[in-house]
């Protein structure tokens, strides 16, 4: 079908969003995106190398550029400078690559995101002219507030990042796919193909993950499970679900020329 992910202008055919990070080397990494059928994948600037330790191996051997759209995010950034400071240094790296994720963190143990240092740095960077995909709390209205300064899409959290727990409020996120006119991709907290299943059936744009992929047993094969999951998700959504009928079964075979009728 004719369904692509539009972002920044540009069209992508697949709607799962892959990070390169957990991984035992470049070669499962390399391996386990190929499976996923990603085009953008997510660089920790500050623990993947991308060409700042030249004497090390880089990711951009393994993925390269001309292959794959590259998103640099601010994993591990607890402020709005920081984060700044680090999408600056990822432009610099990527010879003017204007496309990033923002992430600004709260704590150490939750690793929620700190709004009012997201919403600070997010002003920032549009007005330096990146174009910012955003992580942010399940909140409508702080969602909105994130639309309104420039940023390109949104991406509030489904549950807590690596926790696995799945899609933990629901209504949340329909009610911020509803006002939303930029895409709504989940975030932090998938753990498994269903969960991707059920992120893509109430509407979402696409689906991030990480650590659902490299943090299984299999992470090859969990990659092609996740990218069949948003795949299928996707086209339930679009195909519009049965209503639902509460004390009330419906037989799914005719009736008509049974004995009797």
């Amino acid at each position: 079908m004719n369904d692509p992910l539009l972002i920044a202008g540009r069209e992508y055919h697949s709607r799962l969003l892959v990070g390169t990070g957990k991984y035992k080397d470049f070669d499962e990494t390399r391996r386990a995106i190929d499976a996923s059928g990603a085009q953008i994948v997510t660089v920790a600037v500050r623990r993947v190398n991308i060409g700042q330790n030249a004497n090390e191996p880089s990711l951009l051997d393994a993925l390269p550029l001309k292959d794959f759209t590259y998103l640099p995010n601010t994993a591990g950034c607890f402020t709005a400078d920081d984060a700044v400071r680090t999408l600056r240094l990822a432009r610099e790296l990527l010879d003017g690559h204007d496309l990033v994720k923002l992430e600004v963190l709260g704590d150490q143990t939750t690793l929620f995101p700190n709004m009012p240092e997201t919403l600070k740095a997010a002003e920032t960077l549009v007005k330096d002219g990146f174009k910012v995909m955003v992580y942010c709390s399940d909140d409508p209205i702080q969602a909105r507030m994130l639309e309104d300064i420039g940023c390109v899409a949104v991406m509030p959290l489904a549950s807590l990042i690596g926790s696995g727990m799945g899609i933990l409020n629901p209504w949340n996120l329909k009610l911020i796919i509803e006002q939303a006119k930029v895409p709504v991709i989940v975030d932090a907290g998938v753990g498994t193909a269903s969960d991707a299943a059920i992120a893509m059936e109430l509407g979402c744009d696409g689906v991030l993950m990480n650590t659902a992929i490299a943090a299984a047993k299999d992470p090859v094969l969990m990659a092609g499970a996740m990218k069949k999951a948003v795949e299928a998700g996707r086209e339930a959504f679009r195909a519009g679900r049965m209503p639902r009928k509460l004390y009330a079964a419906t037989p799914s075979s005719p009736t008509d020329g049974l004995i009797g009728r």
